[in-house]
């Protein structure tokens, strides 16, 4: 018996141009990231501009100059990315070495997207002046406004602009529903993996809803004392983010609910693991740098919340990871 081979999907092509919507999104996420690169250099070069007297980050200038170098090459790197993912060389870039920055990228950005302009509209809806800014003196007011302004336009444009590669030159392997997945795309150690993280995501998710609800257990004393309205958004989206990511992850290796998605599942569980892991990483290394200021020390249970939060997010990448690998594997042979 003679098989026909099945039509392989279209290879993504490889223009000379990008079209005027994606052009344009790359210059409105290069241009985001001018103000805060310029703030940065500014602040490695000495100057103290959009710092208040007083505030903390004059007390350790070595290591404001390395945390703000650090950021600069970061925000380069998103640049460096946007041009990835509009130009025809981009589309022949090995795929892993891409996913894991854009991972990175997503997860620190998403959480500033969804927070920041909640944060306002509960400032402007209560009243309260302090919108987004911290209680004591750290930085003008102002500096808030641009650089998380800024932030949010980068999530937008380079968020956009990573679908769009990724429906050019993958769409067609992430089709349909979750319950049309082969078994194969989540085996035993996905599913694993999923729970571990499921089962770890509970410190966090509770101490997190505890905070949010008005509890004070584990905070210090001084961070008893700041806690305004900012706290609570805060506290409540860090409990959404845990939620999103445990449920959607497992939604993923589990092909339940049948109906979801693909698509759809997979994003979310692609952003929410990356906010809770790469936020917990984050806050884990700043919660280690030495403060000779004893009010101003993480407590010993708040640390431990970003470490589950760290260990969470990766967990549940993991998870994603190998549905991505064994489910682009399988589609691809099986259009061979």
């Amino acid at each position: 018996m003679t098989q026909t081979a099945r039509p392989t999907a279209p290879a993504p092509a490889a223009g000379p141009r990008p079209s005027t919507a994606r052009r344009a999104l790359r210059a409105l996420a290069i241009l985001a990231c001018l103000p805060y690169i310029s703030l940065k250099i500014a602040w490695v070069a000495g100057s103290e501009i959009g710092i208040p007297a007083g505030s903390t980050l004059l007390e350790h200038r070595q290591l404001m100059v390395i945390a703000n170098s650090v950021s600069v090459v970061a925000d380069v790197l998103v640049v460096v990315l946007t041009l990835l993912l509009t130009q025809a060389w981009g589309r022949r870039f090995p795929a892993w070495p891409l996913a894991l920055p854009m991972w990175a990228a997503t997860g620190l950005l998403a959480p500033i997207m969804a927070g920041y302009p909640t944060q306002l509209a509960v400032a402007l809806f209560t009243g309260d002046e302090k919108a987004a800014a911290p209680a004591e003196p750290f930085l003008d007011g102002w500096v808030f406004a641009v650089v998380y302004g800024g932030f949010i336009l980068q999530g937008l444009s380079l968020g956009t602009l990573f679908a769009l590669y990724t429906r050019d030159r993958w769409g067609h392997l992430w089709q349909g529903r979750l319950g049309e997945l082969s078994a194969r795309t989540s085996g035993p150690g996905a599913r694993a993996l999923a729970v571990a993280g499921a089962v770890v995501a509970l410190l966090p998710a509770t101490l997190h809803l505890l905070w949010a609800t008005g509890s004070t257990t584990g905070l210090s004393a001084r961070r008893i004392a700041e806690r305004d309205s900012d706290f609570y958004v805060l506290e409540a989206e860090w409990v959404g983010f845990l939620v999103v990511a445990v449920a959607l992850t497992l939604f993923l290796v589990l092909r339940r609910p049948a109906r979801l998605p693909v698509r759809t599942t997979l994003a979310l569980a692609w952003t929410a693991s990356g906010a809770v892991g790469c936020w917990g990483a984050y806050m884990s290394l700043v919660a280690l740098l030495p403060d000779p200021d004893p009010t101003k020390r993480i407590p010993g249970l708040v640390q431990l919340s970003y470490a589950g939060e760290m260990i969470t997010g990766f967990l549940l990448a993991a998870c994603v990871a190998a549905y991505l690998r064994k489910s682009t594997a399988l589609r691809r042979s099986a259009d061979a």
